[in-house]
């Protein structure tokens, strides 16, 4: 049954739904860019490998695509406003135990508890919208204002991030959520009405179990197999652990009377669309800023605030597109946003292919303008297509749905790209120190240390006068491998344009069978929940 535990006018009730809500979202995602732009000053004080660093991403990025969709269940089971404090209260928690980290295992617990809450707050942020405005053309605007929500995140995390660096250590990036955390936990008490799906939902161990292992599993093997071999033992069996995983994982929600992810969802090309789509561009450009925030910091040598400037030309003018994209998903089929907006993202990531470790500020910007646009462009009618696209019923779990796989591209990205970047670069670092001169036994012990401590250990050897031309080697090892990720992010960025083009279809009006809340089955019938064209099927 649905509970309201407030009162006042319902504009009233909607309009603290929406602050509250986007305030779970920014502190949800404000640990995304804050982290991404500080990574090489991590780096430089745990003196961590390229892939220890991945961790401190995917720390954080793990639980949430592991347990999203358990959140979203637990919060239709046991009321979305209790989900959503223990969401804030898990990302103070998380940002105490980093900021008091000391060393880089005991930032990743802190990054994983940060992690849950975000888990938490992202599926119960949009379910309180959903609750609290059930016209489908409002809440489109209020999706587009939430969508914002997030991206301000983003885009104020490097500025954040960059102040604070410029004064203190890192560890002082982690200050800002706690009280902000605790403030919103408290303030949700009297603002946010509680609420709880129809029905008798029931948590789904077995499935989430499965897919927690797979998730986890295959992540591990890409970066511990780009880290090292891909033929090594371990890294062999936790991609076979994933593999069986994703197939325990579909036998569980195939008989399960009350599955996590009903998998009829994936009858509808829509919705089957628009995840494959988040699943593969969040792949690409949390890999991408990554990868980013690495060439910033040491190909070009930039302190971490003239980094953030940089980054903060991509979110700002996501956020500018993000609003406009929300207003004409009404009147422009999503077909063309998304698949429009994939291709403008794909544009300036092959743009990008041609910097170099002396490239200015101003030949950066129109490119990382244009990725932002490309960005802002999707994020909104994406969501609000994947909503759509299914029955009324289910719309809470494709909207965790949705997340869940953005979430599992977000937590591969650093991973693939990761790997990509670091084996690129230790194949091609024999070759450029050869060029600049350095052969025989320095040679070999750079590549040595470069195999063993990491691409950045380089920067702290000892190598007397040979130093410069050691530094100009790596410089020039790590923008081939950058140039390769850009590559490969692109191409990303294109498939799923793809995708979007082809799936996106013209809409049938025809009912998706799918299991109940209940767990029976049920035929329902095809609602438009957009307000200017058919749902897409």
């Amino acid at each position: 049954m649905n509970v309201t535990t407030t009162a006042g006018p319902p504009a009233e009730r909607r309009a603290a739904t929406l602050v509250m809500a986007c305030i779970g979202v920014f502190v949800a995602y404000l640990p995304v860019t804050t982290v991404s732009v500080s990574l090489p000053a991590i780096q430089r004080t745990l003196h961590t490998s390229t892939a220890q660093l991945s961790w401190v991403s995917d720390a954080f990025v793990l639980p949430m695509a592991a347990l999203i969709l358990t959140a979203g269940v637990f919060g239709d089971v046991h009321g979305r406003k209790r989900v959503f404090q223990t969401g804030l209260v898990l990302a103070a928690v998380g940002a105490a135990i980093a900021l008091c980290a000391r060393t880089v295992q005991v930032l990743w617990v802190g990054q994983a508890f940060a992690g849950l809450g975000a888990a938490a707050l992202l599926p119960t942020t949009l379910a309180l919208i959903s609750h609290a405005v059930p016209d489908p053309r409002e809440r489109g605007k209020f999706i587009g204002i939430w969508a914002t929500a997030l991206m301000a995140a983003l885009a104020v995390g490097p500025l954040i991030a960059g102040t604070i660096l410029e004064h203190v250590g890192w560890r002082w990036i982690f200050l800002l959520p706690i009280p902000a955390s605790l403030a919103a936990t408290a303030a949700a008490t009297r603002l946010v009405a509680d609420s709880r799906a129809p029905g008798s939902r029931r948590l789904d161990w077995p499935g989430q179990i499965t897919a927690a292992v797979a998730i986890t599993a295959l992540v591990y093997g890409v970066i511990e197999g780009g880290a090292g071999s891909f033929s090594q033992t371990r890294v062999l069996v936790a991609l076979a652990l994933a593999a069986l995983g994703t197939a325990g994982f579909i036998v569980a929600e195939h008989r399960s009377t009350s599955p996590m992810l009903d998998l009829s969802l994936f009858r509808s090309p829509a919705f089957t669309a628009t995840t494959l789509v988040a699943m593969i561009t969040f792949l690409g450009l949390i890999g991408f800023f990554f990868v980013l925030s690495l060439y910033f910091g040491l190909v070009q040598h930039l302190d971490t605030l003239h980094a953030a400037y940089r980054l903060l030309v991509v979110t700002v003018m996501a956020i500018l597109a993000t609003v406009p994209a929300g207003r004409l998903m009404h009147r422009i089929s999503p077909r063309i946003t998304i698949t429009g907006g994939l291709l403008v993202t794909t544009g300036a990531l092959l743009a990008l292919t041609t910097i170099g470790a002396d490239t200015s500020f101003a030949s950066l910007a129109w490119r990382l303008a244009l990725l932002g646009l490309g960005t802002g462009a999707v994020l909104t009618p994406m969501t609000a297509t994947a909503v759509a696209s299914v029955p009324h019923h289910l719309a809470g779990m494709a909207a965790a749905g949705n997340n869940a796989f953005r979430q599992v591209g977000g937590a591969l990205g650093p991973a693939v790209l990761g790997a990509l970047l670091t084996s690129r670069a230790l194949h091609a670092l024999p070759g450029h120190l050869a060029h600049a001169g350095l052969t025989g036994a320095t040679a070999d012990r750079v590549v040595t240390t470069a195999h063993t401590s990491g691409l950045s250990a380089i920067a702290r050897m000892n190598l007397g006068p040979d130093q410069g031309r050691a530094l100009g080697a790596l410089t020039s090892s790590f923008l081939d491998g950058t140039h390769l990720c850009l590559i490969v992010a692109a191409a990303l960025t294109l498939l799923a344009a793809f995708f979007a083009a082809v799936l996106l279809r013209t809409p049938r009006r025809q009912p998706i069978t799918a299991v109940t809340n209940a767990g029976t089955p049920a035929a329902s019938a095809a609602i438009d929940r957009t307000g200017s064209h058919a749902p897409l099927r």
